[in-house]
């Protein structure tokens, strides 16, 4: 089992920047790909980047981020990152992090474990 928290959602400005943390507990996180997923009111829940496991080499973006999200990760301390800049308005949503088995994944499926969600609102 895997135990994700996020933090570091907010109310920032339209071109402003955030930066959200997922910590893990439990298995060993390096051994999980990690991705961020957001999900708006009324709308279905979308891709926005992921990381492979171990080293993180190999990194995916959703096309609505590319440029202005990065994900990383620290496995020392069991924590992902997304730093957001030049958020838009369209960028406000629930963003929630999940860990998977998978070497990379980019669908939801794909995933094992998921957190409770921060809420990023971005005001224009």
């Amino acid at each position: 089992q895997v135990q994700l928290v996020e933090s570091g959602g907010g109310l920032v400005q339209a071109g402003g920047s955030l930066r959200l943390s997922c910590a893990a507990s439990g298995r060993t996180f390096s051994n999980y790909a990690t991705g961020w997923f957001r999900q708006a009111p009324g709308k279905e829940r979308e891709f926005v980047a992921a990381k492979s496991w171990s080293g993180g080499a190999v990194t995916f973006y959703a096309d609505s981020v590319k440029g202005r999200f990065t994900i990383s990760r620290d496995n020392a301390k069991n924590t992902v990152y997304l730093q957001m800049n030049s958020l838009k308005p369209e960028d406000t949503a629930v963003y929630y992090c999940a860990a998977s088995g998978k070497v990379l994944a980019r669908r939801g499926y794909e995933y094992d474990y998921w957190g409770q969600g921060t809420q990023v609102t971005v005001s224009s």
